[in-house]
């Protein structure tokens, strides 16, 4: 191992100092200083620069032995000219931008893996990597369009730009890639038709989980890929996915997903099978629940009087007339408990199992409530995308008898750690709930990797676009009346959420509050953090989480929620987003909001208490912060202390 020195730390800040400033003229710099580092080390070190935030790549820089020496450096594999043929730096936590022209030096690159990762902004010209033969850009956040520069990239095997934010139309261009036999573009945002794609090298084509429009072109590799290529593009159509263009299209396109698990995927477990795909077969669970009951019984029967005619045995082999019946010992009570317990820990497993398979692959509705609508009815439904959020995708879907509701998917990626029986728990118990304020979950489905949440539909958007999305450069925030309407519903949901089920929203903000058909304030997609893998990070949820949650391993808890609230408060008063709300003491925040806003006469008063509420939501530490209760009251108390101010308007706080 190579020593380290500490005099040595300011020169390496020089020298990553300088290769920020220098690499534009490397190949000026290299012709004039033989001596100068590699071009593929400088190329390298400048992506880390941009791309490596929290410092987790192992790129060791000592200046007078280690430049050179970053072919072995983490993820890079250079040929025997030293020069890299490979960057493989997949699961490193890189958290930055792709740097552009930052990897262009790398003329000999073959593969670049950038998977799994957290990655932003657009992705950068790559035209100068003549030479790239896969490019792995899966599982990141970049946005913008489609990186045109790759296709100029005709050696290029395999593309991968599968889950993203990438948006706009697939290049028609795409066709010309006559060595390519992998495509991946599926969970992303892209738009338009999909290209007359024939290359007869490409063998793997996905463009599902986009907003893809028009006929599926009918060409001969097309229709040789499987239809779940195309599913969950709610607008396509054609002969390839059987699906007739007209104005009214399915819901679902992939076959698989009205499709039960196999036999013995839930539903085997100690010798016993079961199948899921018979309804017949399913009419019949209850009796054979009743059946391991009564089994169970007699296994404990057996036990008993195994232990009594066992001694009355004994007794008569001694010669006694009579029956006597010694009480058991210490040691045989224990065991018939043993016992007992045993068996009716199996038998519970049993029936969990049971139930489980018997839901999956079915449309379960939540409560109790009876089933106005089947499966197949959902599936073929008019669909429109709603828009994609931090657990899933959302669809507006019409059913044949005119009935509208929303369907939430979830995201595979973001709730795949999560088993089916969890899932099914965590549905029993958000199904549950029913308050005014709440969007109350109807239904949910899953089979396989498939997860659905059926919602009612609420026809006037979210708070969301009510404040940011419809208004011009001009319009006013919402009229402080409207805002302590809104507060009002929002905290009134969240209170029922805490004190009469327990659970934690956990997802709080302008988006997650829909606006019903009296433009009621109702919460959605709340409970459903468990769901989801919280290290994931969503940009549009940044500025509503607590600090305290943002630590690792930690956990979202009821004053999180209090704290979401504050955020979402001061968006309403402030008509500004939380990623522009200033760090300001208490006593200049009001001011600030005022400014967004045009006060009218008397109202300054008003809007410093509901200031008040947000401040007090919004303090650092959890321990400090109110319960969403006790924020209940202080919005009602705004509410009465406005209506007797105002004793001749009439005590309506509706939108004016």
């Amino acid at each position: 191992m190579l020593p380290t020195h500490k005099t040595n730390t300011p020169q390496l800040l020089l020298h990553h100092l300088l290769i920020l400033i220098l690499l534009p003229h490397l190949p000026i710099i290299s012709s004039t200083l033989p001596h100068s580092p590699p071009s593929d080390a400088l190329a390298l070190l400048y992506f880390k620069a941009k791309a490596d935030l929290h410092n987790t790549l192992h790129f060791p820089l000592t200046p007078h032995t280690n430049y050179y020496y970053y072919c072995n450096w983490q993820g890079v594999k250079c040929n025997i000219q030293g020069k890299v043929t490979k960057l493989v730096l997949e699961n490193t936590g890189l958290t930055g931008i792709f740097q552009p022209n930052s990897l262009s030096q790398l003329a000999q690159l073959r593969v670049l893996t950038l998977q799994n990762n957290s990655l932003t902004g657009p992705i950068p010209d790559l035209s100068k990597l003549t030479n790239l033969k896969s490019l792995f850009l899966n599982h990141n956040s970049f946005s913008g369009f489609f990186p045109s520069s790759v296709l100029s990239l005709h050696r290029l095997k395999i593309l991968n730009l599968s889950y993203n934010k990438l948006s706009g139309v697939l290049p028609t261009e795409l066709t010309q890639l006559d060595r390519i036999y992998t495509l991946h573009f599926e969970y992303n945002e892209f738009t338009g038709p999909i290209p007359a794609l024939n290359q007869s090298t490409l063998q793997t084509f996905n463009v599902s989980s986009n907003n893809l429009t028009g006929k599926i072109p009918t060409t001969v590799v097309l229709s040789h890929l499987d239809v779940t290529s195309f599913s969950w593009n709610p607008n396509l159509c054609g002969e390839i996915i059987n699906i007739e263009c007209h104005s009214k299209l399915p819901f679902f396109h992939s076959t698989s997903i009205s499709t039960p698990p196999p036999p013995n995927v839930y539903g085997q477990n100690e010798g016993m099978s079961i199948s899921p795909s018979s309804k017949k077969k399913n009419k019949h669970t209850p009796l054979m629940i009743g059946l391991l009951s009564v089994l169970s019984c007699f296994g404990l029967l057996g036990l008993v009087l195994t232990l009594v005619f066992g001694i009355n045995k004994v007794k008569k082999q001694r010669g006694l007339e009579t029956l006597t019946i010694n009480p058991p010992s210490e040691e045989e009570e224990e065991e018939v408990v043993r016992r007992v317990e045993e068996e009716n820990e199996l038998l519970e497993k049993k029936v969990k199992k049971m139930e489980l398979v018997k839901k999956s692959g079915n449309l379960v509705f939540c409560a109790g409530e009876a089933q106005v609508y089947n499966l197949d009815q959902l599936m073929t439904a008019s669909a429109e995308m709603l828009g994609r959020g931090s657990v899933g995708t959302t669809y507006k879907a019409v059913l044949d008898n005119q009935l509208i509701v929303t369907v939430k998917r979830l995201d595979v990626m973001k709730a795949g750690r999560v088993n089916g029986e969890m899932f099914q728990r965590c549905m029993e118990s958000v199904g549950s709930l029913r308050h005014s304020k709440l969007v109350p979950v109807r239904a949910y489905f899953q089979a396989k990797e498939e997860r659905l949440i059926v919602y009612d539909y609420q026809p006037n958007g979210s708070l969301f676009s009510l404040v940011h999305g419809s208004r011009s450069a001009r319009a006013k925030p919402l009229h402080w009346t409207s805002c302590l309407k809104i507060a009002e519903d929002v905290v009134q949901g969240l209170a029922y959420i805490h004190q009469a089920s327990g659970l934690i929203h956990g997802n709080l903000k302008s988006s997650n509050v829909l606006l019903g058909t009296d433009f009621e304030a109702c919460l959605t997609d709340y409970c459903l953090s468990v769901l989801t893998d919280s290290t994931l990070d969503e940009t549009d949820s940044a500025g509503y989480k607590a600090p305290e949650t943002c630590k690792f391993n930690s956990r979202i808890t009821t004053k999180s929620d209090v704290y979401s609230f504050g955020v979402l408060l001061l968006e309403l008063l402030s008509g500004k987003p939380p990623s522009q709300h200033p760090s300001l003491v208490p006593e200049e925040l009001s001011s600030w909001v005022q400014s967004m806003r045009e006060v009218e006469p008397g109202e300054e008063n008003r809007l410093a208490m509901l200031v008040e509420v947000a401040i007090t939501c919004r303090v650092q530490s959890p321990e400090q912060r109110p319960s969403m209760w006790q924020v209940m009251k202080m919005i009602q108390e705004i509410k009465e202390t406005v209506m007797m101010e105002d004793n001749d308007l009439v005590p309506s706080m509706g939108f004016s």
